[in-house]
């Protein structure tokens, strides 16, 4: 599975950004898609997740009730709504696939695609 992220920018705190994640290749149903984030000399955290058929969710407490995951499987592009944007959401966001279930640890996924930077201003 190849994966293309976009969507990026900088925004004002309070603001929104929607990152899209595009999928390539053997993207079967049994697909799960997630998004992680890298802040400056921080670890890769868990964003948020969704199953490709059943369209589970899973969420960082850190970002439950701003950022909404959803995807479009006649496009095979998953999406992350980030809303409410804070200085603290400022990282390299990177999307993540893998063959089974909702998982937030980095190491289970396998597949990556290039980040994509988001700077909120205060």
């Amino acid at each position: 599975v190849q994966l293309q992220a976009s969507g990026g920018g900088l925004v004002q705190a309070g603001g929104s950004l929607r990152l899209s994640c595009a999928a390539s290749g053997r993207t079967s149903t049994d697909l799960t898609m997630a998004w992680f984030r890298q802040a400056p000399g921080k670890e890769r955290d868990f964003v948020a997740a969704v199953t490709w058929y059943a369209g589970s969710l899973y969420y960082a407490d850190s970002v439950k009730g701003r950022f909404i995951i959803s995807k479009n499987n006649a496009k095979t592009t998953a999406y992350l709504q980030m809303n409410s944007l804070k200085p603290d959401d400022t990282a390299v966001y990177f999307c993540a696939g893998r063959h089974g279930s909702l998982q937030s640890e980095s190491f289970l996924y396998n597949f990556w695609g290039q980040g994509t930077q988001v700077t909120v201003s205060s």
